[in-house]
């Protein structure tokens, strides 16, 4: 099943550059990654990327991801994926630029 990450830019350029990241900063002040299922992940964007542009949707599959990946009670109780080691390059499947457009992101055909 593949999951996903929305990852700001420079984010993700540091990602590519060092091999692994840590997440962002709420991923840091929590202590795990922030992951999405892709009947979740629209609503991440809008929730938490409302109006960024220049965002890097990023698709892992969850079975490579091992038993550092919990799924918890998160935005009305629903199960959400977390990650609680750093996310590695090699755990990437694709990688996709994610646009805004004038009513939101606009996802790569076949997400949502």
């Amino acid at each position: 099943m593949l999951i996903y990450k929305i990852f700001r830019r420079p984010e993700w350029d540091a990602l590519v550059r060092d091999g692994q990241s840590a997440g962002a900063p709420v991923d840091l002040a929590d202590g795990y990654i922030h992951l999405s299922t892709a009947q979740q992940v629209m609503e991440t964007a809008a929730k938490h990327f409302r109006g960024e542009s220049d965002l890097v949707l990023v698709a892992l599959e969850s079975d490579r991801l091992g038993p550092a990946l919990r799924w918890e009670p998160s935005r009305g109780g629903e199960l959400f994926p977390h990650l609680y080691r750093a996310l590695r390059r090699a755990d990437v499947v694709w990688d996709k630029s994610l646009p805004l457009g004038a009513a939101g992101h606009i996802f790569p055909e076949g997400v949502v």
